[in-house]
């Protein structure tokens, strides 16, 4: 697989937009923005894998790339913060 810089860029700003998205949204303790990045682009590993197996297409583009990251951000930083804690939220 080729990655061209544009590509790239385009996949840190899709991280960078969903990871912080997951953190306003989980409102747990910022990773600041290398981990926000990596949070989201971990969060669209995890949509684009979960997404179809459920069914779920929410269509294609920028925007819909970065609802899907985001979402998977959240259940990623979910689940996270129930490993840290011990189970409770």
């Amino acid at each position: 697989m080729h990655l061209s810089n544009e590509s790239l860029l385009v996949i840190l700003f899709v991280g960078l937009v969903a990871g912080w998205l997951a953190g306003q949204i989980v409102r747990g303790t910022g990773f600041g923005i290398i981990g926000d990045i990596l949070v989201g682009i971990c969060g669209a590993f995890i949509a684009s894998w979960l997404f179809p197996k459920l069914g779920i297409h929410l269509g294609s583009g920028l925007l819909s790339s970065i609802i899907y990251s985001a979402i998977g951000a959240v259940i990623l930083l979910l689940v996270v913060r129930l490993l840290r804690t011990g189970g409770r939220f």
